[in-house]
């Protein structure tokens, strides 16, 4: 893959113009390509990430080598970044005073990955309100019961994410509105903008989700995809998830919780809804 980089400096250098992270993109069609799952070609994933570029001109600021780092993490991932599906996003982030380019796993894309090994069958995150009938209890015979009120459920109280495996496993995670708000006030760095105020229900049952997730059965293929998630790599592998992550040090023109590794900004607001 590297290779494909020397190449587009190459031919630039020769015809004395400066390369841009458009002509690495185009030279790396054969990578991108080989790095794909049979069900996107990889001219629409191409066209989707130059769309993202010409869209975010932080984005085109951003080193070549972690935007294209970025890229082939979601390549690989076979996920579709900065689209209205959510999957995934390509974020520009101010790392030790350069721009470099963090790849972020979306709430679509992490219901898309957790169901691929096959032996989960229901992955859900809901919104229990006031009226609703809702109980659940922990311990050695863990329990969760809930029943939406019919006509006006009231306001939200409590999310809550859940899975249940093919023979039978299952786990969940309850908080409630006071647990999801005290969250994202200590790992939310756009809690008072954004999503989070315009969008409360979606980041809050992300939240709850991936923190189920982490208890689910999912394999060592999934855990290596949700550990790529706000991940920045400069370098480029038929590999990614091998190569080690760089530190992250602040947003430009984003913030991210944290906790969730949610992108926050105004063109995504409705990205997160489903």
């Amino acid at each position: 893959m590297e290779n494909a980089i020397q190449k587009a400096q190459s031919a630039k250098a020769t015809a004395g113009k400066p390369v841009t992270i458009q002509d690495y993109i185009k030279r790396m069609e054969g990578e991108i390509k080989k790095a794909l799952p049979s069900v996107m070609t990889p001219e629409r994933f191409t066209r989707i990430t130059l769309s993202a570029l010409s869209s975010n001109q932080a984005l085109q600021s951003c080193t070549p080598q972690s935007f294209l780092g970025a890229m082939m993490t979601a390549a690989q991932l076979g996920l579709e970044p900065n689209t209205p599906l959510g999957q995934a996003y390509l974020i520009p982030y101010r790392n030790h005073g350069r721009l470099e380019c963090q790849f972020q796993l979306g709430y679509k894309g992490m219901m898309d990955l957790a169901y691929r090994p096959k032996n989960v069958n229901t992955i859900q995150a809901h919104t229990v309100r006031e009226n609703d009938e809702f109980e659940y209890e922990l311990g050695l015979d863990p329990k969760l019961r809930h029943i939406p009120a019919k006509g006006d459920r009231g306001e939200p109280v409590y999310f809550y994410g859940m899975w249940r495996t093919k023979d039978g496993g299952y786990g969940f995670e309850v908080m409630s509105v006071e647990d999801v708000r005290a969250h994202a006030q200590k790992y939310s760095k756009a809690y008072k903008n954004g999503p989070w105020q315009t969008n409360f229900e979606e980041m809050a049952k992300k939240t709850v989700l991936k923190k189920a997730l982490k208890y689910a059965p999912m394999g060592t293929e999934f855990a290596r995809a949700a550990s790529a998630d706000g991940s920045v790599r400069s370098e480029i592998s038929d590999d990614m998830f091998e190569l080690p992550d760089e530190a992250i040090i602040e947003a430009e023109g984003y913030a991210v919780d944290e906790e969730t590794g949610e992108a926050t900004e105004a063109q995504m607001e409705m990205d997160h809804a489903e």
